[in-house]
């Protein structure tokens, strides 16, 4: 099959576009053609190695620097990388078999997948993820567990439903997690980005007031998933909206901006975060977590509701998918840079070749 291979830490000549074997299935597993993946800020953090201990930076700074990039042996989401491998963490793929004993019944199936798997179970925060532990979906198959597909049935086109796994797993499980309910005041930061617009729309379908952070010319686009308010990225929060002002903040961007996200939190709030996309070490001050009896919530293994809630929003019409651009999987590379450049609002999606073109 055609597949990008990621090779190493490293810059962009990484991504190896090539035949490699088809996937194997082994007990419990299934076999996807793969309908498009979605491109996520993790495969590109990955790739330079940003979640070693040792950056400090955001993903941005870190790229910029990718001629002076080398491995890391904890750069990895859990532990060292599997290099080289094929990365992708969102697929919407079609099953199109099943390994022996498998429910030949589903093949032909139109699924997502899980791409958040707990590996010892629910009880456990234990977890290994599709594109970061394991073969992904910037291929044109993929083998995973069964039990970790869902099919879904709607009208939406496959280059829509790819936006949604990674990216609104994510988003859900900050709401889940700082548990979100009608009238509550939500600040999401980076909210013109995949998890940020996710964000947006989840926290108004559970009832929610949003105010979103959002670079000023993409003010128009938050406001249309749902948002009430948008403050200028640039601008300052507290003398936007005022101390004590939030019940929840949800974050991935932290950077200089985590102190302001605290301060106006209301006391007893709760700050949920998911990522460090402008830069993972913050300056905290304790006396206003402790004297304001602050929560503050790491989000990243997927609760068990989270994905089954997704397939029943999409299936009732209650989410609306958010195509910035189309690629072909062979133009990997141009679409990380230009995800990089942060002028879209929503997803980038890849689409694997035709079956039986090359790449």
């Amino acid at each position: 099959m055609k597949a990008v291979v990621t090779m190493g830490s490293g810059g962009y000549e990484q991504l190896q576009c090539r035949t490699v074997r088809l996937p194997e299935l082994g007990p419990g597993e299934v076999l996807l053609q793969v309908l498009a993946a979605g491109i996520n800020n993790t495969e590109i953090n990955t790739r330079v190695g940003w979640y070693s201990s040792s950056v400090t930076s955001g993903t941005e700074s870190a790229v910029t620097a990718e001629d002076k990039l080398t491995p890391k042996a904890d750069g990895g989401w859990n532990e060292a990388t599997p290099f080289p491998f094929i990365q992708g963490t969102d697929c919407c793929g079609r099953i199109v078999a099943v390994a022996p004993g498998g429910d030949e019944r589903t093949i032909g199936l139109r699924v997502l997948v899980r791409a958040c798997m707990r590996k010892s179970g629910f009880a456990s925060t234990e977890t290994i993820w599709m594109g970061s532990d394991f073969d992904g979906t910037f291929a044109e198959f993929v083998k995973v567990r069964a039990d970790e597909v869902f099919p879904v049935a709607c009208d939406w086109s496959d280059v829509e439903l790819a936006t949604i796994p990674c990216a609104y797993g994510t988003a859900e499980n900050m709401l889940h997690r700082g548990q979100v309910v009608s009238g509550m005041h939500v600040l999401v930061a980076g909210a013109s980005g995949g998890v940020g617009s996710a964000a947006v729309q989840l926290a108004k379908r559970r009832g929610a007031k949003v105010t979103a952070i959002a670079a000023k010319a993409k003010a128009e686009q938050v406001l249309a998933i749902g948002a009430d308010r948008v403050i200028d990225r640039n601008a300052d929060v507290v003398a936007c909206l005022g101390e004590e002002s939030v019940d929840i903040v949800i974050d991935n961007v932290a950077g200089t901006g985590f102190g302001g996200l605290l301060q106006v939190l209301k006391r007893g709030g709760r700050y949920v975060s998911s990522g460090a996309i402008g830069g993972p070490l913050v300056t905290l001050d304790m006396r206003t977590l402790y004297l304001k009896d602050l929560t503050l919530i790491g989000s990243t293994a997927w609760d068990e509701p989270v994905f089954q809630n997704l397939i029943s929003y999409i299936e009732r019409g209650e989410l609306r998918p958010l195509v910035a651009k189309v690629f072909p999987l062979e133009r990997i590379a141009d679409a990380q840079r230009e995800f990089l450049e942060k002028k879209h609002t929503g997803n980038f999606v890849l689409v694997p070749p035709p079956l039986g073109r090359e790449v």
